[in-house]
């Protein structure tokens, strides 16, 4: 959630970073700073009416203890006037603190000045590119293909038990998932990471919190009886373990990571680029998060994007990096870089981690503080990467790596898989 006195200090400022994001309701801007014009005036109303009471309910002990009873219940009776002009008044500043908050919540994180400019992901920025694309055998097949080959993830059965769109690995596919997840993890915390197993249910406050509500309960699977929430990633309760804390300055950054399914209604996917492992409502993910101080976030960000490219490259996968451009960037994140790995069988990248900043915007949602050497209270900013998502990543791997004997693992997947490669 933007910080008001942002808002306040430069209104013009504001509305210029938030249409790089296209968003289309600036007047909401005016709309906040006239709603917190209105809460300061019935505050200023209420607080000096309440001043004239405690004023008055001094002067009616000093009259009793004079003995002018009748000069103190005369006051006492324009002190019961007073209160009773009270409540009308805090009706109103609840109600216009209510709408305040209503319309601050409309309103996306204004993008770094490092965002480039654009509507859609062609207008995305390559930062980067490493590894190279592979050469495929004749008669090579998509993962699609290959997974009904191995018989290592069913489809069809996932179906069955569920719906559409969760898969059930199976035999080595599933050891292969383990094998992926340990191995993240591993890398994560030899980083310095703190591992976590974190609920996959949160409630509303916590979804509030990193900004998956209101901006995204479309795609969120959502039981009503309890009011909980599906996690769409592990960023959510991750962040949220410091919700309403004041961390110390020597505590930070804070750097956290943790395995967990990712539940994502993906409501309107259909077609070619659904297919297989490439869109699914269930998968699994590692992540990482680190809570930070506001003068060291960028720098941790590039940290975040080393740490993650690293980790790709070690998987022998030809990738990039994008620098997401406004429109294409998520409602809660001032920066974005999304990792791109090539499966060689689609001929297409698919984003397997995104990894950004977002400054102060969730933790001022979720009041994140931190004291500084002169003992004043800040705001920290938090940042979370995927490291990382693994449908594609399989499906990079199987497409990539396919040959006549099998599929050929990365040999940092040989000790946690316990074989070279994946066979029939």
């Amino acid at each position: 959630m933007l910080q008001l006195q942002i808002i306040r200090q430069d209104r013009d400022g504001v509305k210029k970073r938030l249409a790089v994001k296209y968003f289309a309701e600036l007047g909401v801007v005016d709309k906040v700073l006239e709603l917190d014009d209105q809460r300061k005036k019935l505050q200023l109303e209420f607080d000096n009416i309440q001043a004239k009471i405690n004023t008055s309910s001094k002067e009616i002990g000093q009259l009793m203890a004079k003995g002018e009873k009748e000069n103190a219940e005369r006051l006492k009776q324009q002190v019961t006037s007073l209160k009773a002009s009270l409540q009308p008044i805090n009706n109103k500043l609840s109600e216009t603190e209510r709408e305040l908050q209503n319309e601050l919540v409309k309103l996306p994180n204004l993008p770094s000045q490092k965002v480039p400019l654009g509507k859609t992901p062609e207008d995305n920025v390559i930062i980067r590119e490493g590894g190279n694309k592979p050469k495929l055998p004749a008669g090579a097949k998509p993962h699609w293909e290959l997974i009904k080959q191995y018989d290592i993830v069913d489809f069809e059965t996932g179906a069955k038990i569920t719906g559409s769109g969760f898969p059930l690995y199976k035999g080595k596919g599933a050891k292969l998932q383990r094998a992926l997840i340990q191995y993240f993890l591993d890398y994560n915390t030899a980083a310095g990471y703190t591992e976590y197993l974190p609920p996959f249910m949160v409630n509303e406050t916590t979804a509030f919190g990193t900004g998956q509500l209101p901006d995204k309960e479309g795609q969120m699977y959502y039981m009503q009886t309890d009011n909980f929430y599906m996690i769409p990633t592990s960023e959510v309760p991750l962040t949220n373990i410091y919700r309403d804390e004041i961390l110390k300055d020597a505590d930070l950054p804070m750097k956290l990571t943790a395995y967990s399914p990712c539940f994502r209604r993906e409501a309107g996917s259909f077609g070619k680029d659904v297919r297989g492992l490439n869109r699914v409502h269930q998968f699994e993910k590692v992540e990482i998060v680190q809570i930070v101080h506001p003068d060291t976030s960028y720098e941790t960000h590039e940290e975040m994007v080393d740490h993650v490219e690293k980790l790709v490259q070690s998987l022998d996968l030809p990738y990039r990096i994008l620098n997401l451009c406004g429109g294409d960037m998520s409602f809660a994140s001032a920066l974005t870089y999304d990792f791109e790995v090539y499966s060689a069988a689609q001929d297409k990248w698919l984003e397997v981690s995104s990894v950004s900043n977002f400054e102060t915007f969730q933790t001022n949602r979720m009041k994140i503080r931190f004291k500084d050497t002169n003992g004043k209270s800040q705001l920290v900013h938090s940042l979370n990467g995927s490291s990382l998502a693994l449908p594609r990543i399989l499906a990079c791997l199987l497409e990539n790596n396919q040959s006549d004997e099998g599929i050929k693992l990365p040999l940092i997947l040989h000790p946690y898989f316990g074989d070279s490669m994946l066979r029939n």
